[in-house]
């Protein structure tokens, strides 16, 4: 299941189980959407794990990653990553591909935090979030 929906000046993008046949599509439509945002915001990305996508789906993400960088370098402020199994070395490849901060931790309550920290500025979503876990450093 894929869904991006927008939290105050975040945007938040999902891509968890159950998986279904439309999770690529929909997983590219939504990097398109953020892409396209045009203020400023933060990303926070939330995965489950197991999705994969296609060899022209891993083409396809590259190809936006590249026609779309610019822009979410002008207008992200922070990103956030949840993958379960995070680890120090993954974060240290996401912060090879973006300048702004980043951080890459098994949970969702972690990343929050760190959004609402390095994101500072921006209308954050309202409260209510759990608190029980560390950032991946």
């Amino acid at each position: 299941m894929v869904s991006l929906e927008d939290e105050g000046d975040w945007r938040v993008l999902r891509f968890l189980p159950p998986y279904a046949e439309r999770d690529e599509p929909d997983y590219l439509g939504a990097l398109d959407a953020i892409g396209r945002t045009g203020r400023p915001f933060a990303l926070l990305a939330v995965f489950g794990g197991e999705g994969r996508l296609s060899q022209a789906g891993e083409r396809a993400q590259a190809l936006w990653y590249k026609d779309s960088r610019d822009r979410i370098e002008r207008d992200c402020r922070a990103i956030a990553l949840v993958r379960p199994g995070a680890t120090p070395r993954m974060q240290e490849t996401f912060r090879k591909l973006w300048s702004m901060p980043l951080a890459v931790t098994p949970d969702e309550a972690s990343a929050r935090r760190f959004l609402a920290v390095r994101a500072s500025g921006l209308a954050a979503p309202a409260a209510g979030h759990p608190d029980d876990s560390q950032e991946v450093r």
